[in-house]
């Protein structure tokens, strides 16, 4: 094995265990701010980071028409919708359960294919749904030994959902953008359409604004690191390792979720929560399995 390989794979790894690991930082992090200003003020670090990156780059180009009306679906559905179901959901649900619901998505992109392009769904990727729909179930639908979904659950699968839908916006525009300049220009965007959601959450009296350096200092660093520099490393071990191997290694994520959950927050480890996770993960590996003709694309996360 080549030292480039060795190196996409430590870099994936380490990804995956830092996305991970930002579910119970975001949720530490709404101990002192508000879910719309909190994830507000993260994106717009994570934009300008982008920005200046885009800067010494050089290599931006601008969208055509078609393409901004692609990027402005992206915009709505995976940052000002998804950022805002995301981040209330997870002030009411633990950080274990939303990343298990968000790893969903793969499942829940399979199903609006099938409605809105009438695209096949597969016996294969039919039984990886009802798998992964199986232990979505167990995860919200069971919580201390009696039946019970919590309002934070069900934002997390707005969240998940909303999610979904910009991944078929992103396929559109790969078409003819690379993902390095979609990256850029839909989170710009996105950070633009929520600043007046964190006004209108301002104006109703809603907001809460952390005084503590450390908090800021996390807040900063999550979305430049978690959501800025990660992204790169990402998307720089995919081509190396390639999307099949990079599948692998996104599967960590919930499980390192649930670990640094309860170590961070102190939240205890249900069984639930393994159990339904490994449906989960599962059915998603059955539905994603590459056919022997071509191998599916994968998709960078823009939640964690």
């Amino acid at each position: 094995m080549s030292v480039r390989n060795n190196s996409a794979l430590i870099s994936l790894f380490l990804v995956s265990v830092l996305w991970g690991c930002n579910y119970p930082v975001s949720a530490y992090l709404l101990h002192g701010f508000s879910p719309v200003f909190l994830s507000t003020v993260r994106i717009c670090f994570t934009s300008l980071f982008l920005i200046c990156v885009a800067i010494f780059q050089k290599g931006l180009r601008k969208p055509t028409r078609s393409e901004w009306k692609f990027l402005l679906g992206v915009g709505i559905f995976g940052t000002l919708l998804n950022q805002t179901f995301y981040f209330t959901g997870l002030h009411h649900t633990t950080p274990g359960n939303a990343s298990l619901i968000i790893s969903l998505s793969p499942i829940a992109t399979i199903l609006l294919e099938r409605f809105i392009f009438k695209i096949k769904i597969t016996a294969k990727k039919a039984t990886g749904a009802l798998i992964s729909l199986i232990g979505v179930f167990s995860i919200i639908g069971v919580a201390n030994g009696s039946f019970g979904i919590s309002i934070g659950d069900l934002y997390v699968l707005g969240a998940m959902i909303c999610l979904s839908i910009s991944l078929l916006f992103i396929r559109g525009l790969s078409k003819t953008m690379n993902s390095y300049i979609i990256t850029i220009y839909a989170t710009v965007l996105g950070s633009v359409l929520m600043i007046p959601a964190a006004g209108v959450e301002g104006m109703i009296g809603r907001t809460v604004v952390s005084g503590s350096p450390f908090m800021w200092g996390l807040l900063i660093a999550a979305g430049i690191i978690a959501q800025g520099i990660a992204g790169f490393w990402w998307n720089k071990g995919v081509a190396v390792a390639g999307a099949g191997t990079a599948s692998m290694f996104m599967n960590l994520q919930p499980f390192v979720a649930i670990l640094a959950s309860h170590f961070i927050l102190g939240n205890p480890i249900q069984i639930g929560q393994i159990l339904g996770g490994c449906l989960v993960l599962f059915g998603v590996f059955i539905a994603n399995m590459p056919s022997r003709k071509a191998s599916l694309p994968i998709e960078v996360q823009e939640t964690a």
